[in-house]
């Protein structure tokens, strides 16, 4: 069996217990990825010291040069781009063609955050007195502690590593106990593309080990990703201590279509963002809101197309769903279900778990569809995070965008129409951080902000310049070169 280990100052060491815990490919609970270090507090105050030496000398670092590792980062993800999608299929199930998309992301945000390393521009404005200059300029903060999920396990951490080190940062980074393989080979890139020691560590391990970079007091910022519950702890912790988080959560989000819309390619959409992944991403389309005029149309289309994907391990050629991520997982799939049917919803296709042949080996469900979902029942309200669609039906556009909106969560929305009219309504009042017009409700670009409002985040915004402004602080600069006293705000006038 394969033994892996953290990657601290530039140094692949065992946890200092020397304790390990086990990963399991959940399309074949039999084949088991291999050991990986248990990483406790000692591991945390190692890492995290590394880091904060380190960061005296990178920060210092001139940005380009920064941006020059970052670059090559990205050239090394596209060289072994395939090889790191079946690491991370094995490991987290998603079909090799959705990984390969992934690591896609992490290579565009590699080289976004490179580029924006020549334009971390600050800027400057007229004083308010004779001689005098006033700027303004972005500068690092210190140790960023960086938690996230398993559903993308390149992707999204990408967007909070790599610009956090290029603008000068040190990173201590906790990969989720479902994909620490993808975390390590992370570092493995990191490494080969020249990054000094310290800069960035890895640690892999549980839970627990997260609270613990979270409540250390030379981490000065925390970016993460998970569950809104997790979330909300954390930043109740920050917010005691006085530090920095970005939180990007849960998501509940909905793709509404119009009478008018293209039905073929809103179908099209409705699958992708329902069952890519196995439907386990926060921008998942986890409810269908639809006009009454072609409602039952939708379903019947819905039914047939669900019907024809293909429910199989993600290595495999021609598997369109792959897994869900653990039996736990599974289990509170199924239990939303059955609470659905309970509560009135009707069932269309799937509703159990995959065991035929092969499937029997690993956490498959079936793609499932629910209709007649109703605004006050738990499946329309509650992330469920796997493959089930909940379809409700919607007597205009105004009544769509409120069910749309009628949500604890405020990610990622979409509508389908061919209605200028509607579309802008849509785009104006939806609330969400984010909205499609006639393309699902995933799809995020690296060089554009992402995030949500409510229960999704709390305000930040990955992706694009954005990002910048989770990992920076800004200084302000006054130059008098008057020879002279000059007081600003008494003097003027």
């Amino acid at each position: 069996m394969d033994k892996f280990k953290n990657y601290i100052n530039g140094k692949w060491v065992d946890a200092v217990s020397g304790k390990t815990f086990k990963n399991i490919n959940p399309a074949n609970h039999e084949d088991i990825i291999g050991e990986f270090a248990y990483s406790e507090k000692a591991d945390v105050d190692n890492a995290v010291a590394a880091a904060k030496e380190a960061y005296k000398k990178w920060r210092l670092v001139p940005a380009p040069k920064r941006g020059d590792i970052i670059r090559k980062a990205g050239d090394i993800f596209a060289r072994r781009k395939k090889e790191i999608a079946k690491i991370m299929t094995r490991e987290m199930g998603k079909p090799t063609f959705e990984t390969e998309g992934d690591i896609q992301e992490a290579i565009d945000t590699a080289y976004y955050a490179a580029s924006e390393t020549r334009r971390l521009f600050g800027y400057n404005a007229p004083s308010e007195l004779e001689n005098k200059m006033n700027l303004s300029f972005r500068v690092p903060i210190g140790v960023v502690g960086v938690i996230t999920a398993w559903n993308f396990p390149i992707a999204v951490p990408s967007w909070k590593i790599l610009p956090a080190i290029a603008a000068g940062n040190t990173v201590v980074y906790k990969p989720s106990k479902e994909t620490p393989h993808s975390g390590v080979v992370f570092a493995e890139v990191m490494e080969e593309a020249g990054l000094p020691p310290g800069v960035f560590n890895v640690l892999t391990g549980v839970g627990s080990m997260g609270n613990m970079i979270v409540e250390h007091p030379d981490v000065k910022v925390i970016g993460f990703t998970g569950s809104t519950d997790i979330g909300c702890k954390i930043g109740e912790i920050c917010g005691r201590l006085n530090k920095r988080v970005s939180l990007e959560m849960g998501g509940k989000n909905a793709q509404i279509i119009m009478d008018d819309a293209n039905l073929e390619l809103a179908i099209e959409g409705a699958l992708w963002g329902a069952f890519g992944t196995t439907g386990q991403r926060c921008t998942a389309t986890s409810r269908l809101i639809v006009h009454k005029d072609v409602y039952e149309q939708v379903v019947q289309l819905l039914k047939e197309r669900a019907e024809k994907l293909r429910l199989g391990d993600g290595l495999k050629e021609g598997t369109d769903v792959g897994p869900v991520i653990h039996d736990k997982a599974l289990e509170g799939i199924h239990n939303y279900v059955l609470k659905a049917l309970e509560e009135g919803g009707r069932l269309i296709c799937g509703g159990e778990r995959a065991t035929e042949g092969e499937l029997a080996k690993g956490s498959f469900y079936k793609p499932t569809i629910i209709a007649d979902v109703e605004p006050h029942h738990t499946i329309f309200k509650e992330e469920i995070f796997g493959p089930v669609l909940a379809v409700t039906k919607a007597e205009s556009l105004d009544h769509a965008i409120e069910l749309q909106n009628n949500c604890d969560y405020g990610l990622s929305s979409s509508i389908y129409t061919r209605n200028v009219n509607h579309a802008f309504k849509a785009i104006r009042d939806i609330e969400a951080g984010i909205t499609y017009i006639n393309a699902p409700t995933i799809g995020a670009e690296a060089h554009m902000p992402f995030g949500g409002i409510k229960g999704t985040g709390n305000g930040h915004r990955e992706g694009g310049w954005t990002v910048f402004d989770i990992f920076t602080e800004w200084k302000t600069v006054y130059v008098d070169y008057s020879d002279r006293l000059q007081r600003a705000q008494i003097d003027n006038y």
